[in-house]
């Protein structure tokens, strides 16, 4: 089982960016033609690494559009920006857009 977990992560990680799977979690934007499409959360990577309680409820309430997320709070530190800052995971910026808008 682990084995299968361990290699469900890496095909994830190692794949090219792709459109929204079942149990992501895809921030709506409005977009024009040129600007990035929206932004999509692998839920399931993250699952497979963490238990709910490590996000929920204290980053992150359980209901869709309840978490005012925006590049902003995220730079701030806020949201992703938790654990996406360089030391614990990738940091956010203009190198990393394809990581997360796809």
């Amino acid at each position: 089982m682990l084995a299968v977990l361990v290699l469900a992560a890496i095909a994830a990680i190692a794949a090219p960016p792709r459109l929204a799977m079942l149990g992501d979690v895809v921030f709506p934007r409005h977009t024009g033609p040129g600007e990035l499409p929206p932004a999509v959360f692998p839920h399931w990577v993250h699952r497979m690494q963490f238990k709910c309680y490590a996000c929920h409820d204290a980053l992150f309430q359980m209901k869709a559009g309840a978490n005012p997320v925006t590049m902003d709070a995220i730079q701030a530190g806020k949201f992703c920006g938790i654990c996406h800052n360089g030391k614990t995971a990738f940091a956010v910026g203009f190198t990393t857009c394809n990581r997360c808008h796809r």
